[in-house]
């Protein structure tokens, strides 16, 4: 289905939208104030049902086509939350929260659905139901998994599920896809370290957990370089190192380093659980100290079922005439816990323009979304529900 008169003409007012979201950011699950502006537009555009207080402060819409014979159920999501960044893009509509910014773009994910939403709406030339899905915490607060614990998807009987996320490494006006596993599993890891604190001019008095914790964050790499098969993925970032003492002449009493662990295949996540465990607490007690390590699952690995995929492909061809394939992310994505669920597909849409400054990546406080991308992303949700539940 082409990019119709009517989505060129709701741009503006999907645009509208958007800044207002973007100007009042909410982090996680406090998504109060987007929760209660999402359920004002679809009870105004006339949803036959609007739930609020599902994943805690999630909002679904139900829209009933003209018709029913299939019974057939199609999911469309969107994610809510921001992130804790103080902008610096200079937009007249930027973040009036300090210390918090729609950096990855959920503001206009939130404003295209709002947008397909009035649309289906408005038409309603579907055989079945359409539920549209606004979801909080997908920054790391598993916003998704609390829905599907919620039982989102078996109440409202959600036969397949779509979702999208802009992407500043696709052009504007194209679509990228992958079938199966898509984005990456996301874990933390965590240990404190720890030794014999004492003076830093006295090393031989002491365990140095600074030592030893620097062994084990080299060692660490050795999980990707030795430890796994060389074809598989996965990666291991220690972001923080944090000694008990700041002081110039004191060897400290402990050690906590964080990072996260990627992956993208089960048995090499199982693996990656086993190393990161043995190798931080083998390394403290051969060098004399000893680590308390904590490894904890994230959101599992987000993999596009083959048939839904071909069928997102398809329909993103016809709104924009282009669909790449998409390479493996190996950032997280809760959309991972509805395609456990059920048959689903996620994509990415083309915000990137040079010439408009939308250069930067997600979670940048620089980050910029082309708004040419609105309508088509209206676009392709709007052609999901119609091309799935033909009438």
């Amino acid at each position: 289905m082409p990019v119709k008169n009517r989505f060129a003409e709701l741009q503006k007012e999907i645009a509208e939208w958007r800044h207002d979201i973007h100007q009042h950011p909410e982090i996680l699950f406090e998504t109060h104030r987007t929760s209660a502006l999402v359920r004002d537009k679809l009870k105004e555009f006339g949803c036959d049902e609007v739930i609020e207080g599902i994943g805690k402060t999630g909002v679904v819409g139900v829209i009933n086509g003209q018709t029913n014979q299939s019974n057939k159920v199609i999911g469309l999501r969107a994610d809510m939350d921001a992130l804790p960044i103080n902008e610096e893009t200079g937009l007249d509509y930027s973040s009036k929260i300090p210390g918090a910014m729609h950096a990855c773009g959920h503001d206009g994910h939130t404003s295209m659905l709002l947008g397909a939403a009035k649309y289906l709406c408005e038409t309603r030339n579907f055989d079945g139901q359409a539920v549209v899905i606004f979801q909080p915490a997908e920054e790391g607060g598993g916003g998704g998994l609390e829905m599907c614990k919620d039982g989102m998807m078996e109440n409202f009987k959600i036969d397949e599920v779509y979702g999208m996320h802009n992407w500043p490494g696709v052009e504007l006006g194209k679509f990228a896809i992958r079938s199966g596993p898509f984005f990456a599993a996301s874990d933390f890891i965590e240990a404190t370290i720890s030794g014999k604190g004492g003076h830093a001019a006295k090393p031989q008095e002491t365990i140095d957990p600074t030592v030893i914790a620097s062994q084990i964050v080299v060692a660490l790499q050795t999980i990707a370089s030795r430890r796994s098969d060389p074809v598989e993925q996965v990666v291991v970032s220690i972001t923080s190192f944090e000694t008990s003492s700041t002081a110039f002449n004191v060897i400290p009493q402990e050690v906590k380093i964080k990072g996260t662990v990627r992956t993208l295949d089960p048995d090499v996540r199982d693996l990656a659980e086993k190393e990161f465990l043995r190798i931080t607490e083998l390394t403290a007690e051969a060098l004399g100290g000893s680590a308390d390590a904590k490894f904890t699952r994230g959101y599992p690995v987000m993999s596009n079922t083959s048939e839904q995929t071909e069928f997102a492909a398809k329909v993103a061809r016809d709104v924009t005439g282009e669909c790449a394939e998409a390479p493996l992310v190996m950032g997280g994505e809760d959309f991972a816990y509805y395609t456990q669920k059920t048959n689903g597909c996620f994509v990415v849409i083309g915000v990137g323009n040079p010439e408009k400054g939308c250069i930067y990546s997600v979670h940048h406080p620089k980050f910029k979304v082309d708004e040419d991308a609105l309508p088509l992303g209206t676009a392709l949700h709007v052609s999901f529900a119609l091309e799935s539940l033909l009438n």
